[in-house]
């Protein structure tokens, strides 16, 4: 980062307001008293024998003029200097904020009072960029200690493994490189499910119409061999949906909602079911999955970033199968914000999930 440039200190603005007020009362005097002047003496004659005549007022008037003129230099230095510091008081509020900032603390604002004209207009935008700002950092900061505290496992886990392998004489090499390739997939997966969720908070992306309907199609064109393998039906249908968001986003927002429908249901010959509904307050997508019986409990804390429940976590370690970062509800309800929407979780009668995801209409209706 370049550092800032050095600028010789001039005159400050509270200075220069303070003599420009003085200068237009000084000119303003100097006129006014000009005019009177030019006026009354053009009818005094000036004759020596007439006294006083236009010779002696102007010997009269000159002194007065000059005493008027420093009254009026006084005032206006004096009436400019407590002007201008009532003037640029907002500015030295922005400054002194502006210079918090510029340590570190973007919590700070300036909150000027008062009714709307260019200063508090001003001070309301940097007050937003403040806000946005805090929000960026707070969500780098976040991102950086979620990649941090969830990659150390990976990493920890792939340098035990060469470690033992270094000490092993008789270590299996093809059974290592694919125990380090399984390791690495899914330090891969857990950085791209990051840098998605820090996307869809920054809300990064540019919206166009799109229906969700064929991106539940695709979502589940793209996952039906895992639910195969998995011996899961899937049932895809409903009505054409549109919406205004962007496509990869709302791509990986169902694909996220299928698969884990997919790898969370846990019933032998379980199925999924894909329905999108036009409704007259908003446009929902609902992905339903078998499985077994949630408590409720467990239902809220699904879509904090890498909470899964213990229960499914063990069952998942039963079933052998990878089951994600425990990002993929997370990453639905911040695409789902990020479009204006939510994300309702509730448990499904007989056992698996209902997930919900309500989006509002692209064009809505005005009323009436």
């Amino acid at each position: 980062m370049p550092a800032p440039r050095r600028r010789r200190r001039g005159i400050s603005a509270r200075w220069k307001l303070t003599l420009s007020y003085a200068g237009v009362v000084v000119v303003a005097g100097v006129l006014l008293l000009t005019a009177v002047a030019l006026w009354l003496l053009r009818y005094v004659p000036d004759v020596a024998e007439v006294f006083p005549n236009r010779s002696d007022l102007t010997r009269a008037f000159v002194p007065a003029a000059v005493v008027v003129m420093l009254v009026l230099l006084a005032i206006g230095l004096g009436g400019g200097w407590l002007l201008a510091g009532r003037m640029l008081a907002p500015l030295d509020r922005i400054g002194r904020a502006a210079q918090l900032a510029a340590q570190g603390s973007l919590s700070h604002r300036v909150d000027l009072e008062g009714p709307r004209d260019e200063f508090r207009d001003l001070a309301d935008v940097f007050d937003a960029m403040l806000e946005q700002l805090e929000a960026h950092v707070a969500e780098q900061q976040r991102f950086a200690a979620n990649a941090s505290h969830e990659l150390r496992t990976p990493l920890a886990i792939s340098q035990t493994l060469l470690e033992v392998a270094r000490d092993d004489p008789d270590r299996d090499v093809n059974g290592l490189i694919a125990r380090l390739q399984d390791v690495n997939t899914r330090a891969i997966e857990l950085t791209e499910a990051l840098l998605l969720l820090s996307r869809a908070e920054r809300r990064a992306f540019t919206r166009e119409p799109i229906d969700l309907s064929l991106l539940a199609e695709e979502s589940v064109e793209t996952l039906l061999p895992l639910a195969e393998r998995r011996g899961v039906t899937i049932d895809e249908g409903g009505d054409t949906a549109n919406v205004l968001g962007s496509p990869a986003l709302l791509q990986q927002l169902i694909t996220n909602l299928v698969h884990n429908a997919i790898v969370h249901n846990l019933a032998s010959h379980g199925s999924v079911v894909v329905r999108t509904h036009v409704l007259p307050e908003a446009v929902a997508v609902v992905v339903e999955n078998t499985g077994e019986e949630l408590a409720p409990h467990l239902v809220s804390t699904l879509v904090e970033p890498f909470q899964r429940g213990a229960e499914r976590v063990r069952a998942e370690a039963r079933s052998g199968d990878h089951a994600g970062v425990g990002l993929g509800l997370a990453i639905v309800q911040r695409i789902a914000q990020a479009h204006d929407g939510s994300l309702v979780l509730t448990p499904r009668q007989g056992g698996g999930l209902n997930v919900t995801v309500w989006l509002p209409h692209p064009y809505p209706a005005r009323p009436a």
